[in-house]
């Protein structure tokens, strides 16, 4: 991989979201990341019983907010080539597309995500 520094944009996985954003310091195991984008929205759900509803909680995973500073482990950083979107625009566009391949899926899970999803985009998207 290509040597990334502070100030480096680049791509990271968190939990299971992914996020365009800008190195602000480096640390033994992690760099820490400036979110600036969202390319991949967390799943909805139990992290540890991925895909499926039937689970004490059923959690509402929020994407990173607008420049929030995630610790990401250093394999999971990978060095990003293009321009850096809108946050918001980004946002719609991993909600939506969440959205769209929960729609084919009939599962309780996918019910419960959609459910999620439409909660969160009141919030994020409010006004």
């Amino acid at each position: 991989m290509a040597e990334v520094q502070i100030g480096s944009i680049v791509t990271g996985i968190y939990k299971t979201g992914k996020y365009i954003g800008e190195i602000t310091d480096i640390r033994p195991q992690h760099y820490l990341v400036r979110v600036l984008g969202v390319l991949k929205h967390p799943m909805q759900g139990d992290l540890h019983s991925p895909k499926n509803a039937d689970v004490l909680i059923f959690h509402e995973r929020r994407a990173l907010a607008f420049r929030e500073q995630a610790n990401i482990p250093k394999q999971m950083v990978k060095p990003y080539e293009g321009e850096v979107p809108n946050y918001l625009d980004s946002l719609k566009e991993a909600v939506d597309k969440a959205k769209e391949e929960l729609v084919e899926n009939t599962s309780e899970w996918a019910e419960k995500s959609l459910q999620m999803y439409q909660s969160l985009e009141k919030d994020y998207f409010k006004g």
